[in-house]
């Protein structure tokens, strides 16, 4: 793109040296004083431009609708990459909804509202807990989800936008990480579910001993790698086959999800024993748990938040993607109140109180309901671990290499990575899966999130050159600095940087930290969300004020 800037001060530039009266207007010769007043120009014309090129202006639209319109350069794209075709977009309303109803259902979001109660909270107050924080993401994720579905780009090539076409890997492969570790973790609580299925003899043998080194048993070890064989079989369809898992599975885990709480309805008398669970928390005591557990639920659903043009990209419309998505804080509600219902309800039926849904099947009893119990949540597990923890850091792998990794490539190794984050000392305690982890990578998540939205919106004005998204073209718009948006990458470092120490005092590196890095870990998604996207439009603005100070001077 020639920038405004660069064809005003060219024109202006040809008038002064042909009307100036110091420097007529003359034939250039290598030993001209011209030569070197042009050269000096032209400098001070790329500069213009270099300063001008990452600001798109607002009354520009480069809505690109045919990719084939432009060469892209092959180290940028591949067949996952180009922005989707008319053709490609299948995603319907219903089928967007489906996509999140699979993702809610599952083992995490009945465990999370569980792991509120576990810690103090209210039955009320842990649903009301993960309702709000749900509404709240709602917005992150239908603002991202915008240009997904304007441009038909995914999460990686957004983030070439904000962060530079090799920027762009930074923020993407920090969202792999999380998507690996959360890969891990689903595909644990799959194998638990195989586990459950083993004859008693074999749960009690030798082999059931836990490993110290290992930190699990290699029995259970070796379910979880079943588990991990099976889901990959699935993945190697790719997206089309995940739109179809989503779309059939959503009927068949809402059904499953009915009939596993009138079951606990109908054994226990009611929900009488839920609705006593009080607090058991002081009212200083609540809200010191309430703003953390507030942050864990948003950071729940932030990986999704950041990567849903993955998704949207697919989406037949701007209508289809909002509408698809404005039910998960009402998914999230009813499903965390079936969690809390039933595990409430174990106290009266089996004497203890079972939070955890896999323990809790090995305790139905009868083959089929048992059979039934485990065939739903392998099913809630795959839908949700596919969508939600294979599509992102497949697709970063792919913006990294587009010229070896294919979305099977990345998938594979995403999964390769999620046996090495060692998901069953995650999950050891609701303390350790709401604070360490669940906080912990809030921290990395929100300041990219901010970063893309005041990108997007404040300074693109939702203006994309999608040319330019796939250029090492120096004047491109989103080349910045060899490649990288230092602006962004300031803003980056510095909404992560105030979340460190708490982070380090949590996994016990450091033994005390002062009271005011503790109150910004507890709320580290909101705290680096809004502090890095506060940091990258007030430098961006000082930016720009000084590339249009120096075209002014050179003009």
């Amino acid at each position: 793109m020639t920038s405004k800037c660069f064809n005003f001060h060219l024109h202006l530039t040809s008038a002064k040296s042909r009307n100036s009266k110091k420097l007529p207007y003359l034939p250039i010769y290598p030993s001209s004083p011209a030569l070197i007043t042009t050269k000096f120009n032209f400098l001070h014309m790329k500069t213009c431009t270099l300063l001008n090129n990452h600001h798109t202006q607002p009354n520009q639209t480069h809505n690109s609708t045919k990719f084939d319109e432009f060469e892209a350069d092959p180290s940028l794209t591949n067949d996952e990459l180009k922005p989707t075709t008319p053709n490609q977009r299948t995603f319907s309303g219903y089928e967007m909804a489906s996509l999140w109803i699979g993702l809610v259902v599952g083992v995490p979001s009945y465990y999370l509202a569980g792991s509120l109660v576990d810690l103090g909270m209210a039955w009320w107050q842990g649903i009301a807990t993960v309702v709000c924080a749900n509404i709240i993401l709602l917005f992150p994720l239908v603002l991202t989800g915008h240009p997904g579905t304007k441009y038909g780009i995914s999460f990686p090539v957004l983030a070439r936008s904000a962060f530079g076409v090799h920027g762009s890997h930074i923020p993407s492969i920090l969202r792999a990480l999380v998507g690996c570790g959360w890969y891990g973790i689903e595909t644990w609580i799959g194998g638990e579910a195989i586990f459950i299925l083993l004859p008693s003899f074999i749960k009690v043998s030798s082999w059931s001993q836990i490993w110290p080194w290992l930190g699990t048993s290699p029995l259970e070890f070796s379910c979880f790698i079943v588990f991990w064989v099976v889901q990959f079989g699935i993945i190697l369809k790719g997206i089309e086959g995940i739109r179809e898992l989503e779309k059939f599975s959503a009927p068949i885990l809402i059904f499953l999800t009915f009939c596993l709480l009138s079951w606990a309805y109908v054994k226990a008398n009611g929900f009488n024993h839920m609705f006593s669970l009080s607090s058991t928390l002081t009212n200083s005591q609540f809200w010191a748990l309430f703003f953390p557990s507030l942050t864990a639920n948003i950071s729940f659903w932030s990986t999704l938040a950041l990567n849903i043009p993955d998704f949207t990209r697919y989406a037949k419309s701007q209508n289809d993607q909002i509408v698809g998505q404005i039910g998960l804080p009402i998914f999230m509600g009813a499903f965390t109140f079936v969690g809390l219902a039933v595990t409430s309800s174990t106290k009266v039926i089996f004497g203890k109180l079972i939070t955890n849904p896999i323990q809790l099947l090995d305790q139905i009893g009868g083959p089929i309901t048992m059979i039934l119990a485990i065939l739903g949540i392998s099913l809630a597990t795959i839908t949700t671990n596919i969508a939600a923890n294979i599509v992102a850091p497949a697709n970063a792998l792919v913006n990294l290499s587009p010229s070896y990794f294919t979305f099977r490539r990345g998938a594979f190794l995403t999964a390769l990575l999620g046996i090495a984050f060692q998901p069953w000392r995650l999950l050891k305690s609701s303390e350790s899966f709401v604070y360490t982890w669940l906080l912990g990578y809030s921290a990395l998540l929100g300041p990219i999130g901010g970063i893309l939205l005041v990108d997007y919106y404040l300074i693109q004005r939702t203006n994309l050159n999608v040319k330019d998204l796939y250029s090492l073209n120096p004047n491109g718009t989103y080349f910045y600095s060899g490649g990288f948006n230092l602006v962004a990458m300031v803003s980056l470092v510095l909404g992560i940087l105030p979340v460190i120490p708490g982070f380090l005092q949590k996994i016990g590196v450091l033994s005390t930290i002062p009271s005011f890095f503790v109150v910004v870990y507890n709320n580290a998604w909101f705290f680096s969300f809004f502090l890095a996207g506060f940091v990258h439009w007030i430098l961006s603005i000082i930016l720009a004020k000084y590339r249009n100070i120096v075209c002014e001077e050179f003009v």
